[in-house]
């Protein structure tokens, strides 16, 4: 148990210590096993693995704020700050993925998001869930 703890430990420090992430291809934890459920249908959990995150900080460019100016006098989706949300919100789901299968992960239950602005024009995004292990049901018990 103590070198399981420390195994741990050791994922969770160097999440911590590798920022910026590149987060492509390095998780082995589906996107279908992710909810914002406390449980995963046809599934048990067996194993709490704690709170996993994924942070992202972005602003927005000059360039950007001068379009999304233009489109405001026309009105409707603002596409160029619908992009930036979008591609934040996912960098920091995949930041969270990659957390939770580096600690030993195979799914992630109560995913959250939440946004702060940090300053005029910089927004962090945080992306949270518990990382979980679980087992498949019994196909009698998953009915």
């Amino acid at each position: 148990m103590k070198k399981e703890l420390d195994r741990l430990e050791d994922a969770r420090n160097s999440i911590s210590a590798s920022t910026p992430y590149d987060v492509s291809g390095r998780y082995t934890l589906p996107h279908h096993m992710v909810t914002t459920g406390f449980q995963l249908d046809g599934y048990r959990v067996v194993r709490t693995l704690g709170v996993v995150r994924g942070i992202t900080v972005r602003s927005r460019s000059v360039v950007g704020n001068i379009g999304a100016a233009f489109q405001t006098l026309v009105g409707g989706n603002i596409t160029i700050f619908t992009r930036l949300c979008e591609q934040t919100r996912a960098e920091a789901f995949d930041i969270m993925v990659l957390h939770a299968s580096e600690i030993g992960a195979n799914a992630i239950i109560g995913a959250r998001y939440d946004a702060t602005e940090i300053m005029n024009g910089v927004t962090e995004v945080l992306a949270y869930g518990t990382a979980v292990v679980v087992e498949s049901l019994p196909e009698t018990e998953a009915q």
